[in-house]
């Protein structure tokens, strides 16, 4: 029993074990690691929901662009009317002349121009004009000038370009095959066997170019002109 006893007595005590430096600084450099992956996969995660929501908003900007085009175009008035060609482009500015009114009612143009200002594409409309002087003053005149109204349609645009296709010729950028288009067709009128026939549009189609700094290609869209 001493023997025993005296045994028990002897055994050391057992003593608690902590954390030592070493492994405290271990832990908080995981922690530390473990943050910033979680910060990073979050940015990305905010980076990526503003670059979809921004690319929604340019879409729906780009499509209300080419849908009020699509309306001027098949608007388009012709080009006896307006005794020039209705639908022509000059720098970054296109233009298109346009039947005006409803259904009954006395028959006006209007002047429709789609101009690049500072980056921005603005749609200025003219008033509608009954006579063929109104019309050639409206066309004389400035965007800005008297009661032109101006919508800005689309922003951080680099230049606007416009393409027409003409019968005989094709898909050109050159006014002057729609010149020649235009007297080709009034030659034709003066024939006896045409003489009843309605004189035909010069340009039946248009394809419109969009450039930006932040696209990597044009957007181009085509429309029917005068249908």
């Amino acid at each position: 029993m001493r023997r025993t006893v005296r045994c028990r007595t002897k055994r050391p005590a057992r003593r608690e074990r902590g954390f030592t430096l070493i492994e405290l600084m271990v832990a908080i450099a995981i922690l530390a690691v473990i943050a910033v992956l979680s910060w990073r996969g979050l940015d990305q995660i905010m980076r990526g929901r503003q670059a979809i929501s921004s690319a929604m908003e340019d879409e729906r900007v780009f499509v209300q662009l080419f849908d009020q085009l699509r309306v001027d175009a098949r608007q388009a008035a012709t080009d006896d009317e307006v005794g020039r060609p209705s639908i022509s482009v000059s720098g970054d500015v296109l233009q298109i002349v346009r039947s005006f009114g409803l259904p009954g009612e006395a028959p006006r143009l209007q002047v429709v121009r789609y101009q690049v200002v500072e980056g921005r594409i603005t749609r200025y409309a003219s008033p509608p004009v009954a006579t063929v002087g109104q019309l050639r003053r409206t066309l004389a005149a400035s965007s800005g000038s008297g009661d032109w109204s101006a919508v800005p349609l689309i922003s951080g645009v680099g230049k606007i370009t416009a393409r027409f296709y003409v019968p005989r010729v094709g898909w050109t950028t050159q006014m002057g095959d729609v010149a020649s288009e235009i007297e080709r067709n009034d030659n034709n009128v003066k024939v006896p066997q045409f003489s009843n026939a309605p004189l035909p549009r010069a340009v039946t189609g248009l394809e419109v170019s969009i450039g930006a700094p932040s696209l990597h290609v044009p957007i181009k869209r085509m429309f029917l002109v005068g249908e």
